[in-house]
């Protein structure tokens, strides 16, 4: 069974998708609600996959000094979990190690594979809202056979990094990260292998590719992320062409 770490900050204005709230018409309080939406539906299809819930969190102490909140950082992201889920018993809490992203993954994965002898583990973050149970258990299936799985998203990012062999993580996440993933597993003599890609949500540009794809699963009575696409509407986001150039609109 593959062991879906979440690497998760506490959704505090400003220190989570600093570049959507000053590239989309979101505040830095709106960017921190989508970014515990978007927290919430990844955690509900890791529940609802094959793999193993682990949300890992930032401490406090790994956190700038000015976004230092009055509550932990574990609670925090304990809370949100807990709303998603209904409870979090039977999901497993640990804190990140590490200085950078990188670092932490590596630290993670690291420590599933060797020390607890897991048959294997995946590194996401919670900006991807279409990340879905069957996107997990293809990719779980894939990591039967392959030691690397990744799921690409635009711009040579990763949203989905599997491991069933621990690598040398050293700045392995360096942008473009996809490239950069394969190069180092392709060093090391590890096989690799793709999930279909998926967008991941950092920048107004990013959710302006989201908002549609969102708008028009409702629309065609599909399955959607219920918190993010929530949250998109109850913002009134959508996307308009002004002068053939698209545009994200909020109502």
């Amino acid at each position: 069974m593959t062991v879906i770490a979440v690497l998760a900050e506490p959704p505090r204005p400003g220190l989570v998708l600093p570049d959507l709230a000053a590239t989309s018409p979101l505040t830095e309080d709106d960017a921190a609600d989508l970014y515990a939406a978007m927290l919430k539906d990844i955690c509900i299809a890791v529940q609802r996959s094959g793999g193993d819930l682990l949300v890992n969190y930032r401490t406090d102490d790994g956190i700038p000094d000015e976004f230092v909140g009055d509550h932990s950082s574990e609670a925090e992201i304990r809370s949100v979990v807990a709303d998603a889920l209904g409870g979090t018993d039977d999901v497993r809490f640990e804190p990140q190690v590490g200085s950078s992203f990188a670092a932490r993954a590596g630290n993670t994965a690291t420590h599933l594979l060797e020390e607890e002898e897991v048959h294997s583990v995946a590194v996401v973050r919670p900006n991807v809202p279409q990340l879905g149970r069957t996107h997990i258990d293809s990719a779980a299936m894939k990591l039967r056979s392959t030691p690397v799985v990744l799921g690409p998203s635009t711009e040579g990012r990763v949203y989905f990094a599997g491991f069933r062999e621990p690598l040398d993580f050293t700045d392995v996440y360096d942008a473009p990260a996809v490239e950069t993933l394969s190069e180092r597993a392709d060093d090391e003599e590890l096989g690799l292998d793709y999930i279909p890609m998926l967008p991941v949500v950092e920048t107004g540009a990013d959710l302006a590719t989201l908002v549609p794809i969102l708008r028009s699963r409702v629309e065609a009575e599909r399955v959607v992320p219920e918190h993010t696409t929530t949250f998109v509407f109850e913002e009134g986001l959508r996307v308009e062409s002004t002068d053939g150039v698209l545009e994200l609109v909020r109502d």
